[in-house]
């Protein structure tokens, strides 16, 4: 396995694992579900949101799972049971771990096969470092949103 994918997995596992943990430490369920102000998208919301992109751009385009995103149900779902959504992180873990196994050097640098940018082509490697960026950026958003709500 290259010192890329072995990377990139270490990111994931981490970032996924504390994004089950930002999930679990609400206080109370209904928090994950609160927007006010100017925030737009609840915590629960972003939790589906990150599970839906990393099990379609990941498992379905690399890893061939099948999965069928349904984008515009992670953000309109509501209240869906803590459980749930803990039960799809630890799926989408799986399933990110998995196709990151199944993937070399050679696979990193084609050019991935979905244009999101501006149909401007880009590396397999770079689309996954996007992708870990953008799980990072929305786990920090759910990390401030938690804060806000809870005395932890």
């Amino acid at each position: 396995m290259s010192q890329t994918v072995q990377s990139l997995k270490a990111l994931f596992e981490r970032d996924l694992n504390s994004l089950k943990k930002e999930l679990m430490a609400y206080e109370d369920e209904s928090q994950l579900w609160i927007v006010q102000g100017g925030i737009s998208n609840s915590a629960g919301n972003l939790v589906l949101h990150l599970c839906g992109n990393l099990k379609h751009f990941i498992g379905a385009v690399l890893g061939g799972s099948g999965y069928i995103r349904e984008r515009d149900k992670e953000f309109n779902d509501k209240n869906v049971p803590r459980a749930e959504m803990a039960a799809s992180i630890d799926e989408t873990l799986e399933i990110v771990l998995k196709t990151l196994d199944s993937l070399d050097d050679a696979a990193l640098a084609k050019i991935y096969e979905v244009r999101v940018f501006n149909d401007k082509p880009i590396t397999t490697n770079i689309f996954l470092l996007h992708l870990s960026g953008h799980l990072m950026y929305h786990l920090g958003q759910i990390n401030y949103h938690r804060r806000l709500l809870t005395a932890q």
